[in-house]
């Protein structure tokens, strides 16, 4: 998924080459020093072997991190550091310039938030941490909810299908109304206090037919 920076307002663009704060005057309040490309290639092999180990899985990325953070001077880390703000600087002029990049971010983003959003409701006792190291009791926190957050969704789904059958509604909502359109909504949940379940009845919406629960 690609990232949202931030206060991207306060990010330093680093220079390609030592000409590029003439080449691109109006970038000058933002533009900081070049990029040490001489670094990055006197460190190239080392900077390989571990992107490579990374890649096939033989070293974690913790791993070589931790490694590093006990010398932060080393060159193959600095190396890593360099190409990381070349990337960042790519990544950030990309997204000032194309519109459709910052919508496809936007609207990503959204619908992860959306989905953590229920976070808040479902583990609302201790906000969705993990707090013991039981095996066990940490594949119970991660998969629950999930099967919660889906339920939701499947009914949201079945109401939306409901909603959008009417004829009224079918010559209301344009086409950009349409795309708007979420299963991703839990203000109808009450989080908290009893809940009764009533097995015999079912909600009167469309979908499948379920079978008839047992006595």
């Amino acid at each position: 998924m690609l990232p949202r920076i931030k206060q991207i307002n306060h990010v330093r663009l680093y220079q390609s080459g030592p000409g590029d704060a003439a080449r691109y005057s109006r970038l000058a309040a933002a533009l900081t020093r070049p990029v040490r490309w001489d670094l990055v290639a006197k460190n190239y092999d080392q900077v390989i072997k571990y992107a490579t180990a990374i890649r096939t899985g033989t070293a974690s990325t913790e791993a070589i991190l931790s490694r590093f953070t006990r010398s932060a001077s080393h060159p193959a880390y600095q190396a890593m550091l360099e190409i990381g703000r070349a990337q960042r600087t790519i990544f950030v002029a990309r997204y000032l310039r194309d519109r459709s990049l910052q919508r496809e971010i936007e609207e990503g983003l959204n619908v992860v938030e959306a989905w953590n959003g229920a976070n808040a409701i479902i583990c609302y006792g201790r906000g969705g941490e993990i707090s013991t190291n039981r095996r066990e009791e940490v594949e119970m926190t991660a998969l629950c909810p999930r099967i919660l957050q889906a339920a939701p969704v499947f009914v949201n789904t079945l109401m939306l299908q409901d909603v959008l059958a009417d004829a009224q509604w079918a010559d209301l909502l344009t086409p950009a109304d349409r795309r708007g359109l979420t299963s991703l909504f839990w203000q109808h949940v009450r989080p908290y206090g009893e809940v009764r379940l009533n097995l015999s009845a079912r909600l009167p919406i469309a979908g499948p037919a379920a079978p008839a629960p047992r006595g």
